[in-house]
């Protein structure tokens, strides 16, 4: 008998599409979970800063303002070799001029400089929430440990004392952020350097006047 010789049966309409499918399933790479998080944190991101774009170009904060309204003498003295002990009050008044965005301050440090060198520890201050359109005082007292300070800072302010007018730099630092509604911004650093002329006399403890009208600078 002849060998039969059996061809493989043609493939159907119904079996194509099931056979691409496990083609393309077979080429598919399996999705990577770390570039889908990542995709979309960035999208968060973008959308976070789109938002705190949209912010500030409604409200459009401005910086927030600040002057000195007085100044208090509690000890001044110079010792060798030399150390400066010093401590003073002053009275910084800080207005928000916005009336729709609050300010929070973080991390808000004071000092006191003569001739660009610090005669005074650095204060921590409390933080401050700053509402639309207020005025805040602050009174933080500066100083009471001895400072090394240079021999041209020691006797340049023992010379200022006895003419009776001594210039001081009472400077800010700290971190702060505006508020809108809901939406807070990211945290800016801010320095605030206020320029005094005090009068003094020598062994005089108490209220001190301040000559001319501090001017205060604000650099976000």
């Amino acid at each position: 008998m002849a060998e039969e010789h059996h061809l493989p049966p043609e493939e159907t309409q119904l079996d194509q599409p099931q056979k691409m499918n496990q083609e393309k399933h077979k080429h598919m790479a399996p999705k990577d979970p770390r570039r889908t998080v990542c995709t979309i944190i960035t999208i968060f991101l973008l959308l976070a800063g789109l938002s705190v774009l949209i912010v500030w170009l409604i409200y459009r904060p401005q910086k927030p303002q600040f002057t000195v309204a007085g100044a208090a003498l509690y000890d001044l003295n110079v010792t060798s070799p030399p150390f400066l002990s010093i401590t003073m009050q002053f009275t910084l008044v800080t207005r928000n001029p916005n009336r729709r965005v609050k300010i929070i301050y973080d991390k808000l440090t004071a000092y006191v400089s003569y001739r660009n060198q610090a005669i005074t520890p650095v204060v921590v201050l409390p933080p401050l929430y700053h509402d639309t359109k207020t005025t805040v005082a602050l009174s933080p007292v500066l100083g009471g440990t001895g400072v090394p300070v240079s021999v041209e800072v020691a006797n340049g302010l023992l010379m200022d004392e006895s003419y009776g007018v001594v210039p001081l730099r009472v400077v800010l630092l700290g971190r702060m952020r505006w508020k809108a509604g809901a939406i807070k911004t990211a945290r800016y650093g801010v320095y605030v350097k206020c320029d005094v002329w005090v009068g003094l006399k020598k062994g005089y403890v108490g209220q001190v006047p301040l000559l001319g009208t501090p001017q205060c600078k604000v650099d976000i």
